[in-house]
């Protein structure tokens, strides 16, 4: 494991070659420093404990940990030992190598060689500051001898405080069932509309926003900040997760997820797939998400 360092400006950033993690995002006013994605408390933390872990070859599970697709079917293995899915790729749990580095960007890479799976791939990922924000870079090829549905996203989270709100607007909601599955496709509840600036639920939330704009704000009173995230096209839905102590025992509402994907959960089961995209062998998709924050 090998930890990089950047800074620019007033900001500055930790990756780890474990997982591809995030370890911290954080802006300096004055004497002051402000963490912009929830730090962590060690160095040695695995996904669950970071700032930010990358979704690839997709995000979240598949139903039943299969799917069929021009004719063939495929299986997953599940690859923790608290979900019984198949859960976000093997990004989060993979250790991956440092290419071209400099003082305010670094890039990862790591390759998969479809162990357990139906996924043969390369997958990258690049991280570069600048004193006005964060941009995060992942892009991932099939390295395979079969076309085959692929995705991207990541899962950072968020510092929470008591007026923290979030603006995200999107067109469409998916419900949970049992096992964290998307259920159905409905309109937004009012609680969870982000349309507008509004605070995080005081319960659990785990749900997927479909058509999401591409822009989120979050805003943190107390901390006089806000961060602006916005991202590429590819990122048309997204993912919030709030937890609670029945699945966290030590949750204290001090963070929030809102993550950004390119396809639906379950999306290999959807119809349409739900966004993803059928990737030949040797074609790749990449998307960017920058996130610059500013005081209120």
């Amino acid at each position: 494991m090998s930890i990089v360092s950047l800074e620019a400006g007033p900001l500055s950033l930790r990756v780890s070659t474990r997982g591809g993690l995030v370890l911290g995002f954080w802006r300096d006013v004055g004497s002051a420093r402000t963490a912009l994605l929830r730090p962590c408390l060690s160095d040695d933390v695995d996904a669950l404990g970071s700032s930010c872990y990358p979704l690839v070859p997709f995000g979240n599970r598949v139903k039943d940990n299969k799917f069929s697709f021009e004719g063939n079917d495929y299986h997953f293995p599940p690859n923790t030992d608290w979900d019984k899915h198949y859960l976000h790729g093997e990004g989060w749990q993979a250790d991956w190598s440092i290419g071209r580095k400099t003082s305010t960007s670094v890039e990862l890479a790591f390759a998969h060689e479809g162990q357990g799976t139906p996924y043969e791939y390369q997958a990258w990922q690049r991280f570069a500051l600048d004193e006005q924000g964060l941009t995060m870079t992942l892009a991932v090829e099939n390295r395979g001898q079969r076309s085959l549905p692929f995705g991207l996203g990541w899962h950072p989270y968020f510092p929470m405080t008591p007026k923290t709100t979030l603006l995200a607007p999107a067109r469409k909601f998916w419900t949970e069932v049992e096992g964290w599955l998307p259920g159905h496709q409905t309109e937004i509840p009012k609680e969870l509309d982000f349309s507008s600036p509004a605070p995080l639920p005081q319960h659990w939330v785990n749900n997927g926003f479909e058509d999401w704009s591409g822009e989120a704000l979050i805003t943190w009173p107390e901390r006089n900040t806000s961060l602006h995230l916005t991202a590429d096209a590819i990122f048309k839905h997204a993912f919030a997760f709030v937890s609670d102590t029945t699945f966290d025992t030590s949750f204290k509402r001090d963070y929030f997820c809102f993550e950004p994907m390119s396809h639906l959960a379950n999306g290999h089961n959807l119809p349409d797939l739900g966004g993803l995209k059928v990737l030949k062998s040797g074609e790749a998709i990449s998307g960017s998400i920058h996130m610059r924050p500013s005081s209120n």
